[in-house]
Formats: structure tokens, C-alpha cells, sequence
């Protein structure tokens, strides 16, 4: 047995996690993050595809250098010998685009184990696939002809990590999900003063298409029909319709990485004959002096009705959420589409009201910014994280998708994203993780943390890791637990909050100790008693006892 050891055991503490400093790095040490062959050479398809499994897509325009070299100098099909790069042949290859290659092979990009966020989306599509309730939407012809089974996920990440599953290439038109672009255009050129002089900004608690407004005559807010018209109203006033439209498509096309957006004229024909309420809505506003002088009323609603009929596809909404999620810059791109201001603004209301009349209750369960629209499409926005579009077309009573609020259950039942997770302990107690963490962080990194915030007494701190899933009776290689030094530095608020969580009160470390040794030792004999009284507390009873 080791001798007992006189004083207070500590644990090392190391200073918090920084990014990766490679600005010293050469290509060799670059070319360490790849597997390589026995000559120290790598393979171009090797390259891609640990890009790939990284989220890094050939198609990315981030890469396009890297993979237009390597197609240049790829062999022959009659080639007996398979290409493999040299250092320098990488260096060659990669120079234009390494930045993003090197975070990418090194584990260093926002979502570091890509594969199991993957892992997790194909488990959930094919879990919610299954659910068949609700119905298209009937009220627009067009749109209550689509399929009903098409289904897509497709997420993307705020350094431009991509996954898609499902119908992910079917096109779909944008219908309400237009509104944020559209409210997001009228507060870049006019500033919120001046928007919010035609629109308010609360949930009215009513329906999407509803006829009603607030207290001074206006919209309740843009991300309803009536809010959504009188943005139409604000966009490019001086610009004719095709100009006004066309500026619309771009903004898309730019959030959206560069990919053109479509246009669904039999859609928009469908909705143009059956858009009485939209109508019945502008005149009403109208009638209550809502607009800005000289809006010509039936331009603003064909305007409005062609927004709506916008089509893209999954992969590119996703890109579209990402570039919310990066405080306006597209993450394929880097273009500044909007300011951080003005997607401060935009996420905001999607929060409060970006639902319909189920977003209060949205925003309790999910607890982030969305934006849903009646052909089956939801984007959600995970700030500074990522974005995740969802397109199934069966909707529920309140006009959002069935599968789609399914999906978004989900995964803030897997990872700690909604708003307030790092505000109580449901991430650790409910096994959710954090998906910023690399494979293995949480096991050092949390641990280490855990250690220090229990020395210094830092509750709070350590609710923050309980919920990013650090497990609170963790110990580092001396077998040291937040327990040990709590009771060590005779933090009782610390001893109180872990055993209230459950922990084991009588740990033993390498050398026998147990956290009420310590606290003995210390000298802390309130906090002895407490200690004591919770390990009688959870003593198993004597066979035979009474």
C-alpha cells in the first residue's frame, strides 16, 4: 500500500484550450494530419476524401484550386501506378487552399468530429421518415399536388462542414421562409427605425394569413403575411418590378453560396388566383395608412406572391441558415450578404415569432431562431454554429412541417443547442453532447476544467460543464475528483451542488484518500460532518440488518 501522504493534494491545472498556432508549421507537418502511404506520400484521393468526411465537399468553391490541380494532374486510366503526392507535389496542389485544408485534416473546424453529427442526422431521417400525419397544404393548388413522401435534411456548419440526406436536390418554393430575406433587405437599406414605423415586432398569436394588427394599425411583425407585404413594400422602391425581383433572387443566390435560386411560375400562378386574404390584408393596411406614401398596393402583393414562389433546394437553404448563423457572411463565400446587426434583428424575431402561432411553444422545446413556410421547408439557425434546412411537405394544424418540428426535436435531444442548455444541468443529465467538442475533448479538456472550478469554488462553472455532458464524478489520473477538492479548499456550496447531482460521495484517489479525508485534513469540519452524513446516507444496509 503507498504511504499516506501529509497535506493537501492538488490537481495540475492547465491553462484553458487555444486554437492551434501553425503559422511555424511546414508542409511535412501538414501532411502529418493525413494517413500516408509507406513512402511519406499521400494520395490525391486520400486527400478529398479526408476533406469529405471532414464536411468539406468537392464542390466546395473554397477548395476548387486543390481539386482542379489534382484533375489536372491525375494519371491516365491506362496508368499501371496509382498518383501519389509528394511533399512538395502537396505544397503544389494545396498552396492556394490550405488554410481550410489544414483545419479541416487537423480536426480544427467548429463541428470537429463531423462523422458523428452525420452519424446522428442519417439515424434521424430515417426515424421520421416513418411519421406520415398531416397533410399538404390545400389552400394553393399547386402545392397540394407534391409528393407527400419527399423528405430532406441538410445541414451546414458556420466554417462550411456539409451533410445532406433525402430529397435533399428536389427543388421547393421558399413560401414564408422568404420573409426573413425579404425583412432582412428592408432593415439593410432602411435601417430598424424606419421599419418598425411600418411593422411591430411582437408574436400576434394568431394565424400566418390572419386579419388582424396591432394596436396602431400595422402588422404585428414580418414573419406573417401582413408583416412580409409591407416588407415587399420597403425593398428597392426606386427599381422597377423585374429590377426589384431580381434583386431578391441574387441576395438568395449569394446566401446560398454562389448557386442560382429558381422561380415556380405555376406556383405562382396558383397562389396569384387564390390570394384573396393577401389582398383583403393589403387592402386593409392600406386603409389604415400603414404603407409609405405612393406604394402602389397591387405591385407590392404581386411582388410579395413572387417572393414566395422562389425555389431552391435543401442544400442550398442550409447554406442560407449558415450564413444567418455566421452573422450574415455566406461560409462557402465569405461574402458579407448582411450585417451582424441586421441578423441580430432578423434572428430575433425568427425566435419570437418565427413559427406562426406555434412559436411560443417552439421556442420553449427547441429554444432557436426558425423560420417555417407552407411547402414543407424549415431553416433553423444554431448562431455561431451551423445551419440545418428540412423539407417534407405534410403539415401540421398550425402550417409548419410535421417531420420537420419532429426533426428539430431531435436533435436538441442529442446536442446541447438550445438557447438556455448552458443554463442548467439537462445536457449531462439528459446525455446530450456538445458537438463544438472534438471526439475526446470533453474527456481531457472537461475533466481539467471540472478539476480547476471545483478548487475555486465556481458553481456556475460547473453547471456549464454538466451540461455540456463533462460527467461530474470524472477524475483526473491521480483519481482526484471535483469532490476531493472541493472539500479540500472547503467550498461547501461546491460539496452541496455535486452531491445534490448525485456524485458519489466516498471517491477514493490513488493514494485511499476520499473527499472527506480531505476535508479532515483541511480542517473544514462542517463540511466533514456533510460529507460523512452522505456517505452514511448511501452506505448500503448490513445483510441482516434491521
Amino acid at each position: 500500500m503507498p504511504a499516506a501522504k501529509s497535506g493537501k493534494r492538488t490537481t495540475p491545472v492547465s491553462s484553458a484550450p487555444r486554437a492551434a498556432d501553425r503559422s511555424g508549421e511546414t508542409e511535412t507537418d501538414v501532411l502529418g494530419c493525413f494517413a500516408l502511404d509507406a513512402s511519406g506520400r499521400l494520395s490525391p484521393g486520400r486527400l478529398l476524401e479526408v476533406l469529405g468526411e471532414a464536411g468539406i465537399l468537392r464542390d466546395d468553391p473554397r477548395i476548387a484550386e486543390t481539386v482542379a490541380h489534382l484533375d489536372r494532374v491525375r494519371p491516365a486510366p491506362s496508368a499501371t501506378e496509382p498518383l501519389l503526392l509528394t511533399p512538395e507535389e502537396f505544397t503544389a496542389a494545396t498552396r492556394h487552399n490550405r488554410g481550410i485544408i489544414e483545419r479541416a485534416a487537423c480536426g480544427e473546424l467548429v463541428v470537429p468530429d463531423f462523422p458523428a453529427l452525420v452519424a446522428d442526422l442519417r439515424r434521424i431521417h430515417e426515424e421520421v421518415r416513418a411519421d406520415r400525419s398531416g397533410s399538404v397544404a390545400a389552400y394553393i393548388p399547386q402545392l397540394a399536388r407534391v409528393d407527400p413522401e419527399q423528405f430532406a435534411i441538410s445541414v451546414c456548419t458556420v466554417d462550411g462542414q456539409r451533410f445532406s440526406i433525402g430529397d435533399a436536390d428536389v427543388n421547393f418554393c421558399l413560401q414564408s421562409v422568404s420573409k426573413t430575406v425579404g425583412y432582412c433587405l428592408t432593415l439593410e437599406e432602411h435601417g430598424p427605425d424606419t421599419v418598425h414605423r411600418h411593422m411591430g415586432r411582437e408574436p400576434s398569436g394568431q394565424g400566418f394569413n390572419e386579419l388582424t394588427f396591432n394596436k396602431a394599425g400595422l402588422p404585428h411583425n414580418p414573419m406573417i403575411n401582413a408583416g412580409a407585404i409591407m416588407s415587399c413594400a420597403l425593398i428597392q422602391r426606386a427599381l422597377d418590378a423585374a429590377d426589384r425581383f431580381d434583386f431578391v433572387a441574387e441576395t438568395w443566390k449569394r446566401l446560398a453560396g454562389g448557386r442560382s435560386v429558381g422561380f415556380n411560375n405555376s406556383v405562382y400562378l396558383s397562389e396569384r388566383s387564390t390570394a384573396d386574404r393577401n389582398f383583403a390584408l393589403g387592402y386593409s393596411m392600406r386603409e389604415r395608412g400603414a404603407f409609405p406614401p405612393g406604394t402602389d398596393l397591387l405591385a407590392t402583393l404581386e411582388f410579395y406572391i413572387q417572393c414566395c414562389s422562389i425555389e431552391v433546394d435543401a442544400r442550398q437553404l442550409a447554406i442560407a441558415a449558415a450564413s444567418l448563423a455566421n452573422a450574415g457572411v455566406c461560409p462557402l463565400t465569405e461574402d458579407p450578404v448582411f450585417s451582424a446587426q441586421t441578423v441580430r434583428h432578423c434572428l430575433s424575431l425568427m425566435s419570437s415569432c418565427g413559427m406562426y402561432d406555434f412559436s411560443g411553444e417552439f421556442a420553449f422545446t427547441i429554444g432557436l431562431p426558425a423560420k417555417s413556410g407552407v411547402s414543407g421547408a424549415l431553416m433553423l439557425v444554431v448562431p455561431q454554429l451551423m445551419g440545418i434546412a428540412i423539407w417534407s411537405p405534410r403539415l401540421d394544424g398550425h402550417g409548419n412541417s410535421v417531420r420537420g418540428i419532429e426533426v428539430c426535436r431531435r436533435l436538441v435531444d442529442c446536442y446541447n443547442v438550445h438557447t438556455y442548455d448552458l443554463l442548467t444541468g439537462t445536457g449531462a443529465e439528459s446525455g446530450k453532447r456538445d458537438p463544438r467538442l472534438k471526439r475526446h475533448q470533453s474527456a481531457t479538456e472537461g475533466i481539467v476544467g471540472l478539476c480547476f472550478a471545483a478548487s475555486r469554488g465556481d458553481v456556475n462553472e460547473i453547471r456549464r460543464l454538466a451540461a455540456c455532458n463533462v460527467p461530474l464524478d470524472a477524475a483526473d489520473y491521480d483519481g482526484r475528483t471535483a469532490l476531493h477538492l472541493a472539500a479540500a479548499e472547503g467550498h461547501r456550496n461546491v460539496v452541496e451542488f455535486l452531491l445534490s447531482r448525485g456524485v458519489d460521495p466516498r471517491p477514493v484517489d490513488r493514494w485511499g484518500g476520499t473527499p472527506l479525508d480531505d476535508a479532515d485534513r483541511s480542517g473544514h469540519q462542517e463540511l466533514a460532518r456533510l460529507l460523512a452524513g452522505a456517505a452514511d446516507a448511501t452506505r448500503p444496509p448490513r445483510p441482516g440488518g434491521a
